[in-house]
């Protein structure tokens, strides 16, 4: 029989049902063996997606605190719970030699011995943050050096075993190089595209220093500065400390991490304060800081700090400052309103008594004295609306430059004190850092103890009603800047009108009048309406001299001077000899009381 013939009968014989078991018993294997693949392919990708996202979140980790690395650094043992709440707060004041106040006037320990005292305090270690670092300067060369005796009491910190750590936004300091500390450079350019305005000492993290003066020789000479220094304090210093270490782990830092450590949140705001005894006196406090990009999580910004003292006074609010500006940069148009709205609803709404102090230096824009008199325009016929302005200059007009200022930047109402290290501008709050102190006295106490806020009353008032204050008045032009009064634009007549005067571009930059009330000023004498008349006699000479005629049309009823212009050219004020506070020629009937009585800058 032929092979092939007995395959064909074996396979015959092989019954069907075995060849079907057959088969699926090897569908079954594959379909198996594609369920392992399956699943096998499954936990891999499982174990991808795990392990990468185990990857981000330790590169997120890593990021976070390498932004701010202060992870294992000692904290004395302190802590929110354990640290002192019975502190004392000593004012301390720089006062010029040439500047003297009455001998029953308020008084103050001096700048420079206090912070002497805070050093002698100073077991473990000292931490500085200051705008500026010139305290041995070549330009003074009198027999007391208050700025070289401090930096030579803070180079003689090594040799008592005292660590000296300094935050700076001054890169290449010769100074800072010689101090024998540990410096941490901040890139504010890089950072916010502003500077570091911080003033404050932290000692052992108990004591600290915080005010108006930086590390300059004119802070602890011929300054006029304010602050405070706060003994035994330990959770009002761990606070401001936390600030500190905010500064500390920017070092060299380009960018603001989204962040922050939990070692930097802070211990007590303006909804949360501190529960102290200041002085014997039940109080409220807690620390503040700019701008709002430098705020970790609890902590309260110097905006709302402020916002939070004007409001919650009841009575009067003082102001003494070194610049106020409503606007966003000093070469820009953009209304800031955030605490110029704030002084306006507390005047109108809640008629509270409000002065402002601010100081007459070459830094002083000219535009302050128009919204000065814009929030005074508003207290126009409303009998419970008091606002009142003064410009300290306690060189007259000898010196204006920015070495004898008045450099308090401090708040006081009947409820609370702030004190900062910012000018009252947008761009300060914006752009620069800085750092604040809030004490506020209790409803429910009344102590017979001469409190803080007491006490920085009766500094401002003190100031307030010296020889060196100047007052906001309608026929007086107050020259602050020596590039304040240029040539005076003049009006065609056809060019006069009723409404606000228009301010042309570039203006501020070159001297900007004065809007005057039309009222004339209360117990004003004929001697010196003939001496105001006198003056307006001589403008129209010099008018004339220049191509400029005045042509009087009534002004007494009608409140306005017109100018005929024969060619382009313009007058300059020069100012008189006997009050160089004062412009020649310039009426409190003048053109500018329209604008007052209406509201407008």
């Amino acid at each position: 029989m032929p092979e092939s013939v007995e395959v064909l009968i074996s396979v015959v014989r092989v019954p069907p049902s075995s060849i079907i078991t057959a088969v699926q018993q090897q569908d079954y294997s594959a379909s198996v063996w594609l369920r392992r693949r399956d699943k096998l392919e499954h936990s891999q990708q499982k174990c991808i997606v795990i392990f990468a996202l185990v990857c981000c979140f330790a590169v997120l980790v890593a990021l976070i605190f390498s932004a701010v690395d202060i992870w294992g650094e000692d904290e004395d043992g302190i802590t929110e719970e354990n640290c002192s709440k019975d502190c004392r707060v000593v004012l301390v004041e720089n006062i010029p030699e040439d500047i003297s106040f009455l001998n029953n006037s308020t008084s103050h320990l001096p700048l420079s011995i206090g912070l002497y005292n805070l050093l002698n305090q100073a077991i473990r270690v000292v931490e500085i943050v200051s705008p500026q670092w010139l305290l041995n300067s070549s330009d003074n060369e009198s027999s007391f050096q208050p700025g070289r005796a401090l930096l030579s009491s803070l180079q003689g910190l090594k040799a008592r075993g005292i660590q000296l750590k300094i935050s700076s936004g001054i890169a290449n300091s010769t100074e800072l190089s010689k101090l024998n500390a540990e410096v941490h450079y901040i890139n504010m350019a890089a950072l916010t595209k502003g500077n570091l305005h911080s003033s404050f000492w932290v000692v052992d993290r108990k004591h600290f220093y915080i005010g108006s003066a930086s590390m300059d020789w004119r802070s602890l000479a011929t300054r006029k500065e304010l602050g405070v220094l706060v003994y035994n304090c330990s959770c009002l210093a761990l606070d401001l400390h936390k600030v500190f270490s905010l500064y500390w782990g920017l070092q060299y830092k380009d960018f603001i991490p989204s962040f922050w450590s939990k070692r930097l949140f802070a211990v007590s705001n303006r909804d949360t304060p501190l529960n102290l005894t200041i002085n014997g006196t039940k109080a409220l406090a807690y620390v503040s800081s700019s701008p709002d990009v430098f705020i970790p999580k609890h902590r309260s910004s110097d905006l709302e700090a402020i916002a939070r003292v004007i409001q919650d006074a009841n009575h009067f609010i003082y102001i003494s400052i070194t610049d106020y500006l409503p606007l966003m940069g000093r070469n820009t148009s953009r209304y800031w309103s955030r605490i110029d709205s704030l002084i306006r609803e507390a005047l109108i709404l809640r008629n509270v008594r409000v002065r402002l102090l601010i100081s007459c230096s070459e830094k002083t824009h000219p535009l302050t004295f128009n919204f000065v008199w814009s929030l005074r325009s508003l207290c126009m016929e409303q009998a419970n609306c008091s606002l009142e302005a003064k410009f300290f200059n306690p060189r007259g007009q000898r010196d204006v430059s920015l070495e004898g200022i008045n450099h308090n930047r401090f708040m006081v109402t009947d409820r609370a004190i702030y004190l900062g290290n910012l000018d009252w501008e947008g761009e300060e709050f914006t752009f620069n850092a800085g750092a604040g102190l809030v004490i506020s006295k209790l409803e429910d106490i009344d102590d017979r103890n001469f409190t803080v806020v007491e006490q920085l009353q009766a500094a401002f008032e003190r100031d307030w009603f010296s020889q060196y204050t100047i007052p906001l008045q309608a026929n007086k032009f107050l020259v602050c800047n020596k590039h304040q009064i240029k040539p005076i634009v003049l009006l065609k007549p056809s060019q006069l009108h009723d409404g606000p005067l228009p301010i042309r571009k570039g203006q501020h930059n070159k001297g900007s009048t004065l809007p005057r009330n039309h009222h004339k000023v209360a117990g004003q004498t004929p001697d010196e309406t003939r001496h105001r008349n006198d003056r307006l006699s001589k403008l129209t000479r010099q008018g004339t001299a220049s191509g400029l005629v005045p042509v009087m049309d009534n002004y007494q009823e009608r409140g306005q001077m017109k100018m005929s212009r024969f060619d382009q050219k313009q007058v300059e004020i020069k100012g008189n000899a006997d009050n160089p506070m004062e412009l020649p020629g310039q009426s409190a009937e003048s053109s500018g009381g329209r604008e007052i009585a209406n509201g407008f800058v």
